[in-house]
């Protein structure tokens, strides 16, 4: 049977595997300045380690929690140029969106994949209305490597999208956007980040600045697992921190103004039955002007996202029960099998990190497109965008990064670069790679498979549902730096997201795992399983016994 080395293990490292000991490690070991340091670990700041060290700058990375554990794992798992977006006028925005959806799904085909989606038209002149805007889309990039846009009649919607309510239906416009598994995308930004070099940690807050002569030269990271504090030396450090992009420019400069004005976005998942077939459904306008998406997922149907703006910044938000009101409300006007609270398998929600000049404007009304700002001690901001354009964002952050550092100027590279575990699909004789219920996208399957093999107590699901198998909870640790139970079961696999009673029942085991993983004793695998439950109650309200 497999055992662990040691409390933070070594094992045999691939240059792409995450190890926290051994970073830390290396971090405690270097002599000089890092060329640029990253704070936050969601898709921007990931995605600024990896334009970094692609460059060959020396780069590090600390993220406060789990990577994507907040905004960025948290999304409705979209690659797309934001048709709503149209209709604002906000056409540069969108052009460059589907620039980055297709360099995405070209690094990445096995992460991101085409999605159809029907917009119902109940309405007299919805459908020529809908029909003008996609052409447009089509026009700006939409149709590019995908399907192009189209309408049909009543008939033919039904029969493409049987889950449609009938009453009223004038027929339905179709066009083609990306999706992805957000978390596991942010892994494979990771593990490709460290193949290149860079220096990641999670868990690893930054308390405060260093400064010399006036001038950002580095950070205090405190190590939440240890509680100890290291000093790390920079040429150029970037805030990357999303929503809690103020509170690090605050770090710098108190009475600093904030430019950051969050949204929630709230998100339930319901059973497959209620949207069956490969087609989402897009509702355009809702009562007040948003926009809601019922989307397949992982066997599952993901439905959201309200737009509500919020005062209270928080890594993890719960979803109010006035959003899911209003989304079983809106949901339920399209769809022929009214689904109930009784329904909901899984809840959440997640903030958006907009970028507001002044309060007071509705976060519906907002661009979504980021922002650039350095303090005059040379602290980079990148705040504002969306996961699609993550790779544009961080080009444009580690570009100022160098200018501010005086490093030598390196173009990016990553427009074509491909991403650790993005390039090939799960080698099963179906040929599938996230058709598996709860199966991560993006692991290496070969070497899971290995692990089973070594310890057959691993080889099966953890328990009944969506969830990984033993080999993958402890391939999470060895090669994603999971630490807690919560990383396992909600990031490094979506088992919380898509059944949280399935994932609380499964808690108890992952935790064994992981504790014989990390060389940790039965008293922390304890209190991991009662930590978690406290956390899966936020996604299921009354999950706990």
């Amino acid at each position: 049977m497999d055992q662990p080395a040691a409390v933070g293990q070594s094992y045999p490292m691939d240059p792409s595997h995450l190890n926290r000991a051994q970073t830390i490690d290396r971090i405690d070991g270097e002599n000089g300045p890092w060329d640029i340091v990253v704070i936050g670990g969601g898709a921007t700041g990931l995605g600024c380690a990896l334009d970094a060290a692609s460059r060959g700058y020396r780069t590090a990375l600390f993220e406060a929690g789990d990577f994507a554990g907040a905004t960025s794992g948290r999304s409705t798992k979209l690659v797309h140029g934001g048709v709503r977006y149209l209709r604002a006028g906000q056409f540069a925005l969108v052009r460059e969106a589907l620039r980055e959806r297709e360099r995405m799904v070209h690094n990445a085909p096995a992460l991101v994949s085409e999605r159809r989606f029907c917009i119902p038209a109940y309405r007299p002149g919805e459908r020529l209305y809908y029909r003008a805007g996609l052409a447009l889309y089509d026009t700006l990039g939409g149709a590019r490597g995908f399907h192009a846009s189209g309408a049909m009649n009543r008939a033919d919607t039904l029969r493409t999208v049987p889950a449609l309510r009938e009453e009223r239906l004038r027929g339905g416009v179709f066009f083609s956007d990306g999706q992805f598994d957000d978390a596991r995308m942010a892994i494979a930004i990771a593990r490709t980040a460290a193949s290149c070099g860079a220096a990641l940690l999670n868990y690893a807050r930054v308390v405060s600045l260093d400064y010399r002569a006036q001038r950002v030269a580095g950070v205090v990271v405190r190590d939440a697992e240890t509680g100890n504090d290291h000093r790390v030396r920079a040429r150029a450090v970037i805030n990357a921190t999303g929503v809690f992009s103020d509170a690090i420019r605050r770090l710098d400069r108190p009475d600093t103004a904030p430019i950051i004005r969050a949204s929630r976005g709230a998100h339930i998942v319901l059973d497959r039955r209620f949207l069956p077939g490969e087609y989402a459904v897009l509702v355009p306008r809702t009562d007040d002007g948003r926009v809601i998406f019922a989307i397949p997922w992982h066997e599952r149907i993901l439905v959201g996202t309200t737009d509500t703006g919020v005062d209270r910044i928080e890594a993890a938000p719960r979803v109010h029960p006035e959003d899911v009101d209003f989304l079983l409300h809106h949901v339920s006007r399209y769809l022929a099998t009214t689904p109930v609270h009784s329904d909901i398998l899984s809840q959440f929600a997640g903030l958006r990190p907009l970028v507001a000049a002044r309060r007071g404007r509705r976060t519906a009304n907002l661009s979504r497109t980021h922002r650039v700002r350095v303090s005059q001690s040379g602290l980079v901001t990148i705040a504002g965008g969306k996961w699609t354009t993550y790779r544009k964002m961080a080009q444009d952050a580690v570009d100022q990064a160098a200018f501010v550092g005086a490093l030598a100027p390196v173009p990016s590279v990553t427009r074509s670069l491909a991403l650790v575990g993005g390039q090939s699909t799960d080698p099963d004789p179906a040929g599938e790679n996230t058709n598996r219920d709860g199966a991560p996208a993006g692991m290496d399957r070969t070497a899971v498979a290995q692990i089973a093999h070594r310890s057959p107590d691993l080889a099966g699901p953890i328990g009944e549902g969506p969830l990984p198998t033993g080999a993958e909870v402890a391939w999470a640790v060895r090669a994603e730096m999971a630490r807690t139970v919560e990383d396992v079961l909600s990031r490094r696999s979506r088992a919380l997201l898509l059944d949280a009673h399935a994932a609380r029942r499964a808690a108890g085991r992952a935790a064994e795992i992981m504790a014989r993983e990390l060389g940790h004793d039965s008293a922390w695998a304890n209190v991991q399983e009662r930590r978690f439950a406290n956390e899966a109650e936020c996604f299921a309200p009354g999950v706990l016994p």
